[in-house]
């Protein structure tokens, strides 16, 4: 008997399988022999939300939650954000490798010039009430654009795979930026192709009247780390919604709008300005003790604490927390700031929460960055999108490479009525 193998008994037959072991997992296929009578349909494994279920192998993103280990195809977070910007990690991402120095100037080049969008497209925003949620503007945007790049469809071609990744994760910026002028009653600003991707989105959202915008280094830092952070994490809602909807073989920009009304739900893309909202209701310092006991008696949830995958510290949330500093000292300090700390403080001497491991994660500071340069509640989800945007197309790229990918069909557990012939409508009680 090989040691790489699971002992599997089915006490109702008396009969025992061997099912192989590979990377820690079996295949939930090798259930399917798992009978009591040579024609029921096998054995299924019943996992909600895939808890316990790896839907994909991948190379991409590595998450040790219970170190509180977060890597990009190897490279720690924490070196990434300190050494890297946003547009060589989102080369890391969808080509494996850091980028060198002919070939970064390349990529580099070719997202700055695509950064405009179709004078239609800036059309379809203008079309959007006043007060649509930007993240609407954005997922209806997205998907509007695959009808502006038909050839996007033919996505085994690996020219067009290139060029589409190129366009999406340069137009993202724009949308976004125009989303929000347009929210604000105010004049689009294109694009401008001498400032960095993160300081030409700052440029297309806060341009008034100078001829020239040059954005505050600090903001413009600050921005651009924070997309690192958001640019991939493994398996999440959006991704798995990038990977489930690319099985079908669309365009990439019908997988992204996709992914995109993943992330705009709250349970996904809205934790962040769910804290601010909630220290807003615990008002004062002198009320958290009061709401730290309301938590432990489940009256009242401490948002930005604990998270599905992260049993330790959130490793970006210790990042988002230094670099809040360089924002505050130029924006000056958010009143929120002094409670978030206060907060944090009480939860992590509180045995309850060192005890179920309820550390920040990394929504817990993001929105007060966001707030604080300025930004609506409604534009934290938008800023995730961009960043997100190079993850979700390395996770569509590795699908479409993956020799297993076959198009997403769940199974499910049938407990609904047996078969049962008709009543007419006039028999019916």
């Amino acid at each position: 008997m090989s040691k790489d193998t699971l002992s599997v008994t089915d006490n109702r037959t008396g009969k025992t399988y061997e099912l192989p072991i590979q990377n820690e997992t079996i295949k939930a296929t090798d259930l399917r022999q798992i009978k009591v009578k040579d024609d029921d349909f096998g054995m299924m494994s019943y996992d909600p939300a895939f808890g316990n279920t790896a839907s994909c192998t991948s190379r991409v993103t590595f998450i040790d939650g219970e170190k509180g280990i977060l890597r990009y195809r190897g490279y720690p977070i924490e070196q990434l954000a300190e050494k890297s910007n946003f547009l060589e990690v989102a080369y890391l991402l969808i080509h494996g490798e850091l980028p060198n120095k002919t070939e970064y100037g390349n990529w580099e080049h070719d997202i700055t010039h695509h950064t405009y969008i179709h004078e239609n497209i800036k059309k379809l925003i203008e079309s959007f009430r006043y007060d649509a949620h930007p993240m609407g503007m954005m997922m209806g945007t997205v998907a509007a654009l695959s009808t502006f790049y038909p050839k996007a469809k033919e996505i085994f071609d690996t020219g067009i795979q290139k060029l589409e990744i190129r366009r999406l994760i340069a137009k993202m910026p724009t949308i976004a930026g125009f989303s929000y002028r347009h929210t604000m009653g105010l004049p689009f600003n294109y694009p401008d192709n001498d400032l960095s991707y993160a300081g030409n989105f700052l440029n297309m959202m806060f341009k008034m009247t100078e001829t020239k915008y040059e954005p505050n280094p600090a903001i413009e830092k600050a921005i651009d780390v924070l997309f690192i952070l958001h640019a991939d994490h493994e398996q999440n809602c959006s991704a798995s919604a990038m990977r489930n909807v690319g099985s079908s073989h669309p365009d990439p920009y019908s997988a992204t709008a996709a992914a995109i009304a993943a992330l705009y739900g709250p349970l996904h893309g809205g934790a962040n300005e769910a804290v601010l909202e909630m220290l807003a209701e615990i008002g004062t310092k002198d009320q958290i003790p009061k709401f730290i006991e309301r938590a432990k008696k489940g009256e009242f949830r401490l948002m930005g604490f604990g998270h599905r995958v992260y049993k330790a510290y959130d490793p970006r949330a210790q990042i988002i927390k230094g670099i809040a500093h360089d924002v505050f000292e130029v924006t000056g300090a958010n009143p929120l700031l002094e409670m978030a700390l206060e907060l944090e403080k009480i939860a992590l001497e509180d045995e309850y929460f060192v005890k179920r491991r309820l550390y920040p994660n990394v929504d817990f500071y993001s929105g007060l960055i966001y707030q604080s340069m300025g930004l609506p509640t409604s534009m934290f989800t938008v800023l995730f999108a961009i960043a997100r945007t190079a993850g979700w197309l390395a996770q569509w790229l590795e699908f479409l490479n993956d020799p297993e990918a076959r198009i997403a069909r769940p199974r499910q557990v049938y407990l609904g009525e047996g078969e049962r012939d008709f009543v007419p409508m006039g028999k019916r009680k």
